[in-house]
């Protein structure tokens, strides 16, 4: 009986695998993003206009900061007409009433930030510990309310109740109080401001925290009332823990817009009496800008600003990425 024997080459005598020339071999993208674009191009096509927005109004006119270094005449070209290097970064780091600007800026944006940022996490922990529903809403609607407000309406409110004749002027003469002017008053304009700030932006960011508040795994909160946590405890351990994330990124996002304290706002409440404590770096720029007609020198302020914003929102994303683990990016 014969047996087939089939001859295994020997290990000296196999040969090699054949090698890649040019490395190892890459992994083949089965669809690439020429055919994710053909399937989906209906859900791509709606990033279109947000993309055009962001091209037309931020990035193209980043183009004209070049006139902060170049002489500009209304008429001519759109670029400047000479180049005169530094000379408006000089003059506005040599202005007094730039940097007396400045100091209302910093004024304004710090007693912003330090009311106006964690009145909402308040307001939102309180919501949370509502049980009944109707009175939930009630609330929320209300509070909410004037973040649909155009600013024009904010401010004309603002200005109706504290005018001199006005209804806090009303409460203020039955108590036996004169009146205060509180518009008319420097002292009393970064109160005003801050005020209507918060009664306008604070109901917004009760919604933004009430819906981080709302992933908590209701089971955290049954672990901390074993473990015999009362109603404050369970807030601090718990919900704060829980909407850290979100107060984080909220936090840088506020610290970029730091030296973009409300233009608009500002311009509707303030008058040459509260130019003292009311003018800031934006309403400063319009004047020079647009009524006074020096761009370039308002370009020079306008980038000066920019760069500073640019600075403290970075420092800012990489202190928190240090110390808490969260960042933008």
């Amino acid at each position: 009986m014969s047996t087939s024997t089939t001859s295994v080459p020997s290990a000296g005598t196999q040969d090699p695998p054949p090698k890649n020339r040019h490395g190892p071999a890459r992994p083949v993208v089965r669809r690439s993003w020429r055919r994710a674009l053909r399937r989906d191009w209906q859900l791509y096509s709606l990033a279109v206009l947000p993309l055009l927005f962001f091209l037309v109004f931020r990035y193209l006119p980043m183009i004209g900061n070049v006139i902060a270094f170049r002489r500009f005449e209304p008429g001519g070209s759109i670029l400047g007409e000479q180049w005169v290097g530094l000379r408006y970064v000089r003059m506005f780091l040599t202005d007094p009433t730039f940097w007396q600007v400045f100091r209302n800026t910093l004024w304004l944006g710090a007693l912003t930030l330090m009311f106006c940022f964690p009145i909402p996490v308040v307001l939102a922990l309180l919501l949370n510990e509502v049980r009944r529903r109707s009175l939930k809403r009630f609330v929320q609607s209300i509070s909410y309310l004037p973040h649909f407000l155009s600013i024009v309406i904010v401010a004309g409110i603002t200005m109706q109740m504290l005018a001199t004749d006005g209804p806090v002027n009303h409460v203020l003469g039955r108590l036996g109080q004169d009146p205060i002017r509180f518009i008319q008053e420097p002292g009393w304009f970064r109160t005003v401001y801050v005020g209507s700030e918060i009664w306008q932006t604070a109901g917004w960011g009760t919604i933004l925290y009430l819906a981080a508040l709302t992933t908590i795994d209701e089971d955290l909160y049954e672990a901390a009332r074993i473990d015999g946590a009362n109603r404050w405890r369970q807030i601090w351990h718990v919900a704060l823990p829980g909407i850290r994330p979100t107060m984080i990124t909220l936090l840088i996002l506020n610290i970029g817009t730091f030296m973009a304290v409300g233009f608009e706002k500002v311009l509707l409440l303030y008058n040459p009496l509260t130019y003292p404590t009311a003018d800031v770096v934006s309403t400063y720029l319009y004047r020079a800008g647009v009524e006074s007609n020096s761009f370039s020198y308002a370009a020079a302020i306008g980038l000066f600003e920019a760069i500073i914003g640019l600075v403290l929102i970075t420092s800012a994303n990489q202190l928190s990425r240090r110390t808490m683990g969260t960042s933008l990016w």
